[in-house]
C-alpha cells in the first residue's frame, strides 16, 4: 500500500513560520496531485494548497500570499513552506495525494496522519 508521512509541525509565535513535509512511500507507480489539507478544533476540514505532477500550483485564497507549496517527484515528497503565521492557521494539517499503484489501473486517495501545528504566543 501507500503511506503518506507528515512532519515539521510545532509551536510557532504569530509572524513565524514554519516548513511541513508529506512523504510518499510504498507500493508507488505514479504519484499525481499532491494537496494540504488542515481541520481546527471544532471545524471542518479545509483546502489549503494542491501541488500537480507538473509543478501547477493553487491556493485558498485564506492562505495565498503566506504559504507556498512544492515538491520533489524524485523523493516523493511534498513541502508546505509558511509564512506569517497567524493563530487562526492553527490547525492539525494533513497531507493528501492522488496515487496509482503498481498493479493497478486508476489513482487512489491517500491521506496522511497529520502534524499538529499551533500558531500562539
Amino acid at each position: 500500500q501507500v503511506q503518506l508521512v507528515e512532519s515539521g509541525g510545532g509551536l510557532v509565535q504569530p509572524g513565524g513560520s514554519l516548513r511541513l513535509s508529506c512523504a510518499a512511500s510504498g507500493s508507488i507507480f505514479s504519484l499525481y496531485d499532491m494537496r494540504w489539507y488542515r481541520q481546527a478544533p471544532g471545524k471542518q476540514r479545509e483546502y489549503v494548497a494542491s501541488i500537480s505532477s507538473t509543478g501547477t500550483t493553487y491556493y485558498a485564497i485564506s492562505v495565498k500570499g503566506r504559504f507556498t507549496v512544492s515538491r520533489d517527484n524524485a523523493n516523493l515528497t511534498m513541502y508546505l513552506q509558511m509564512n506569517s503565521l497567524e493563530p487562526e492557521d492553527t490547525a492539525v494539517y494533513y497531507c493528501n495525494a492522488d496515487v496509482k499503484t503498481i498493479g493497478t489501473v486508476k489513482p487512489s486517495s491517500f491521506w496522511g496522519q497529520g502534524t499538529q501545528v499551533t500558531v500562539s504566543s
